[in-house]
């Protein structure tokens, strides 16, 4: 399609690079911003900028965080004796809208997938290890996908550390298998 603007090109480019965007999505939002006040535009650049510059991890469960540790590790109410182990960020945000958890997270960063050449290695396990050590863990529960990935990291793990006084266990199977958690 021919555009006539290179900037417009460009951010219809650069749009459609989302998840989920197609090149008529991104014509359709650039040409919406395009119609807003300046200072609308400016400030979705603002916070996007900012989104990639001072979004930092937490230290010790690898959540998104504003901070070195993230309000849930910092939070004093949470029992650090429960560790929920989950695939990605926006599975401590499914379960943290249920107001039902009170323990901490661990997000792995993704699952083992030998087919996608995802190993043990790419992901968050050895922060397992450190919080085992220090003895204050006493139940991992397991919230991955009830996916063939999602059982083989799960076992893996139980697998790695069933060695340390901990109790393993896993959220109810009411997840069809090949869902997300988020869904």
């Amino acid at each position: 399609m021919d555009y006539p603007s290179k900037v417009l090109a460009k951010a219809v480019e650069e749009i459609s690079g989302l998840p989920g965007i197609g090149k008529k999505s991104a014509l359709r939002l650039a040409l919406h911003l395009l119609k807003q006040p300046e200072s609308q535009g400016l400030l979705l650049g603002e916070s996007l900028k900012k989104l990639v510059t001072e979004i930092k991890y937490c230290k010790n469960c690898h959540n998104f965080s504003d901070f070195e540790i993230c309000e849930i590790c910092n939070n004093p109410k949470r029992t650090d004796h429960i560790l929920c182990v989950v695939e990605d960020v926006r599975d401590v945000m499914a379960i943290e809208n249920t107001s039902k958890f009170n323990g901490k997270y661990l997000v792995l960063g993704g699952k083992i997938s030998p087919m996608e050449g995802v190993g043990p290695n790419q992901l968050n396990i050895g922060s397992i290890e450190r919080k085992l050590e220090t003895g204050n863990l006493q139940e991992i529960i397991f919230a991955l996908s009830a996916t063939m990935e999602g059982d083989t990291t799960a076992y893996y793990i139980y697998k790695k550390f069933k060695s340390f006084n901990v109790k393993f266990s896993s959220i109810a199977r009411g997840i069809s298998v090949g869902d997300e958690l988020e869904y």
